[in-house]
């Protein structure tokens, strides 16, 4: 077994970002802008929004954090986000999702200026992924595919199962694994919560991506021997032992499923930390016009 290691693999992407970052700027380029805008106190969202503050520092980027009560009105929203697709000097920003259930989503992610849509959600950008044209790949997605490239893991011709068909993680990952490209040319099964015989699905795949929500769900009795692993899943779950009193868990059960793995992502420590250096990379093509002229 071997670790897919996000802390180390997102060191060096981060550290290449921010060489090319200083060439970028040293030649007249502007620092790039990375904007987020954080509603209400979820925990789980100050963590990474902080996480996602901190990363642009590190690598030479300028950010910016709009924070909202947890009652603010639509509307309220819709204009904080079109004040950011008006604003010049912002590049790129996210809206930190959940947002409050009176808040539509959808209506939110759709009112983001596709050219300033770093995570990769709006229709537009997920449309021309999906007819293979340059687009951001949302974030998650965009870190798996980094993950298995530097390790120089086979895709062509393997059967990739992908659990869990979110907008987010699951839907674009499939498609991702399906195109006529590295890492690609997958043949695709995505299941969910309504498929059945999962377990026997899941025991055909050389390739198992897990993003779920459930900790733990996946045991070594689904997993084929010799198969890579991503995990996807981050749960926080009680824990006396622990002094924040919780643990951070994934969908899979690494120490039953490790032994069987060639590849297997740790939680923490693995795709969370991918996620982010697809926001920087994206940010940073934002910066460069590089999708959008």
């Amino acid at each position: 077994m071997q670790l897919l290691d996000g802390k180390a693999i997102s060191s060096q992407i981060k550290s290449e970002i921010k060489t090319e970052v200083e060439q970028w700027v040293a030649t007249g380029g502007k620092k790039p802008h990375l904007a987020a805008i954080l509603v209400g106190q979820d925990g789980a969202s100050e963590t990474y929004v902080a996480s996602k503050i901190r990363s642009c520092e590190e690598i030479g980027f300028t950010s910016t954090l709009l924070r909202f009560e947890a009652d603010i009105t639509e509307e309220k929203l819709l204009e904080a986000v079109e004040s950011l697709n008006n604003d010049p000097d912002v590049d790129g920003f996210i809206v930190q999702l959940p947002l409050p259930k009176h808040i539509s989503e959808n209506t939110v992610m759709e009112a983001v200026n596709p050219a300033k849509d770093v995570d990769g959600f709006h229709p537009i950008n997920v449309g021309r992924m999906c007819k293979g044209l340059p687009a951001y790949i949302s974030a998650t997605p965009f870190g798996i595919l980094e993950m298995l490239t530097r390790a120089g893991i086979e895709t062509s011709g393997k059967h990739c199962v992908v659990i869990g068909r979110s907008q987010i993680v699951g839907l674009p990952m499939s498609i991702l694994m399906q195109r006529n490209t590295y890492p690609g040319n997958a043949t695709v099964t995505i299941t969910h919560s309504k498929t059945q015989n999962l377990k026997e699905i899941c025991q055909s795949a050389d390739i198992l991506i897990v993003a779920l929500g459930r900790p733990e769900f996946v045991k070594a009795d689904y997993v084929k021997e010799g198969a890579v692993v991503v995990d996807v899943g981050i749960t926080r779950v009680a824990d006396a032992t622990k002094k924040s009193g919780f643990s951070i868990k994934g969908d899979v059960d690494f120490n039953d499923v490790a032994p069987k793995a060639s590849f297997i992502t740790p939680v923490p420590g693995g795709v969370g930390l991918m996620t982010i250096c697809g926001l920087l990379t994206n940010t940073f093509k934002a910066a460069k016009k590089e999708i959008y002229k």
